[in-house]
């Protein structure tokens, strides 16, 4: 993949605290912020880069980067492991002028909005007080970012939701949302990769597979990714099924 250089401004303080003796959360700042986002990725981005000793994964969220490390990598000083690698973790955000950050992916992602693929559209719809066509046109016509995958493997927390549709999850969850399903909740929507319980508001569904275990790189979306929604029929959808992943 492409890369860019990117320059750093002088980014927030971070704080940093333990999480067990194997990992340490990096926290940015809070909420659901493009701004904080960026930096949570630009920290990524110079970990990855400087490929400190014992770090082995580097998962960013919202407003987070948990550094998932070997102790023994940073044992046998005068302070902890992990107040070691906090320390060195704050010198390089604070001396650090440039990293390079992949530039985001553009990712389509098809879906077939109401009926029996989206059983809460009219519900939205009546929350939102609009029609489900107009639901349906304002969730397909956003750029959503990926701020974190979660929940379960393969599930994309999107942001960018036009606030007119938000809504808020349901009173009763469903025992099993079926794989592929596109719900809202509050200002988020995201896709179910797997058949798992959920209480989002489920108003389409996707013919793609989002997890797949057994590829070297199992989810299809990444944190950091950018996505549309584009609408299909119920026909296009099952030609699509029928394609495979």
């Amino acid at each position: 993949m492409p890369t860019e250089s990117s320059t750093f401004a002088q980014g927030p303080t971070l704080g940093v605290e333990a999480l067990g003796d194997r990992a340490l959360l990096v926290v940015l700042g809070k909420g659901i912020d493009p701004a904080v986002n960026d930096q949570v990725h630009r920290l990524a981005a110079l970990l990855r880069d400087r490929r400190l000793p014992g770090v082995h994964d580097l998962v960013p969220a919202y407003a987070t980067v948990t550094v998932h490390y070997d102790p023994a990598a940073w044992s046998g000083g005068k302070v902890p492991p992990h107040e070691a690698l906090r320390r060195e973790i704050i010198r390089l955000w604070k001396t650090a002028r440039t990293a390079v950050v992949p530039p985001p992916r553009q990712v389509e992602i098809p879906v077939c909005y109401g009926g029996a693929f989206g059983p809460d559209l009219a519900e939205v719809a009546s929350l939102c007080a609009l029609s489900e066509k107009e639901v349906i046109a304002r969730h397909a016509a956003a750029s959503y970012r990926v701020y974190m995958i979660g929940f379960s493997p393969g599930f994309a927390y999107l942001g960018g939701l036009d606030a007119t549709i938000a809504a808020p999850r349901r009173a009763t969850p469903r025992l099993k949302v079926p794989a592929g399903s596109v719900g809202i909740a509050g200002m988020q929507t995201g896709i179910y990769p797997l058949a798992t319980p959920g209480g989002w508001q489920i108003i389409g569904r996707t013919p793609k597979h989002l997890f797949l275990p057994t590829q070297e790189n199992p989810c299809l979306l990444n944190p950091g990714d950018r996505l549309r929604f584009v609408p299909i029929d119920a026909e296009a959808f099952q030609a699509s099924t029928m394609e495979g992943p």
